[in-house]
């Protein structure tokens, strides 16, 4: 299938990039003038940030409470942005989607970005926000008020990476809390190869990412320290992937990560993970935080938290 034609008249409609490396400052301000007002953000019960005291030092999030009820199931969320962008503003508007569909407590963290911090920052912002669920989440005022029971890693794009690290890590670490991941068109091998998935030249040019702008996105991450043959960094690396929860992957069917994502996913069920792999025909990366309104994808909220609930180790 051809792109959306909404996605494709938009992307169309769209400056070219200026010369020169990515310009990390420009690129922010931009994102964020584009966030949309409140008014014209999904409600949610109740919304509030708060900072997290952690062994890697204190890291803000926003908390998103779907219902009055004490306790819930949760959802740490890790934003998209090529690790050097997005911000828990830019995607304010899909944790709330999230909560409302999920009926979990979201948890969107608010990580250290390359390439002003070097790896592992953000990697390890997001494993101490788990880590910090799984000691405090129950405790009463918290402010979380989590179940103990179900406790979800789903990120976006480079967001999806860090998800899939935090799931690995805390495997390696003995912590069983982690009961499933959600992947958006994840970003899982930085080992950068046009040659290693057919989607990075049949979707190289003309669908919003681009193949060509992947190197030097990335650029900034791997030159803050992130190694791509690092299992932590590409997450698609690492030699076993027994005993990761079950794991949902969302892939856009026009999209250079497409094929990245879908192959993690069938190396999760080789190594007897359950996992669900649903590409979104006419699709392109990000869909999730710029067209999930569309009629063709508003399905994705829901199928997410229909795997929240029925998924089963």
């Amino acid at each position: 299938m051809a792109l959306h034609p909404t996605v494709a008249e938009l992307i169309a409609s769209l400056p070219p990039p200026p010369p020169g490396p990515p310009n990390p400052e420009a690129m922010r301000a931009a994102d964020e003038s584009h966030v949309p007002p409140l008014e014209k953000r999904p409600p949610v019960h109740a919304v509030f940030d708060q900072t997290l005291s952690t062994p890697v030092g204190e890291v803000p999030v926003r908390v998103y409470k779907p219902t009055a009820a004490d306790v819930h199931p949760v959802l740490v969320y890790f934003h998209g942005g090529a690790f050097f962008l997005g911000s828990l503003n830019t995607h304010d508007h899909v944790a709330r989607a999230l909560a409302n569909a999920t009926q979990c407590v979201v948890v969107s963290v608010g990580y250290r970005l390359a390439p002003e911090h070097v790896f592992p920052a953000g990697l390890s912002d997001c494993y101490a926000v788990v880590q910090w669920i799984e000691k405090n989440g129950r405790s009463p005022g918290n402010g979380i008020g989590w179940d103990g029971q179900t406790l979800a890693v789903a990120g976006d794009s480079s967001g999806g990476n860090f998800a899939a690290a935090v799931a690995a890590m805390a495997v390696d670490a003995g912590l069983k809390c982690i009961t499933h991941q959600v992947l958006y068109y994840p970003s899982l091998d930085l080992d950068f190869d046009v040659e290693r998935y057919a989607s990075m030249k049949t979707n190289a040019v003309g669908n919003g990412l681009e193949t060509a702008m992947l190197k030097p996105f990335n650029a900034f991450y791997i030159e803050s320290g992130a190694n791509p043959s690092d299992p932590r960094v590409s997450p698609i690396k690492r030699p076993d992937l027994s005993g990761l929860p079950p794991t949902l992957i969302v892939t856009a069917e026009c999209d250079p990560l497409r094929d990245e994502g879908e192959s993690y996913g069938h190396k999760l069920e080789q190594a007897g993970v359950p996992a669900t792999i649903h590409r979104y025909e006419s699709a392109a990366h990000g869909f999730v935080q710029h067209f999930s309104w569309l009629p063709e994808f508003q399905e994705v909220f829901a199928e997410t938290a229909d795997f929240i609930r029925n998924a089963k180790r």
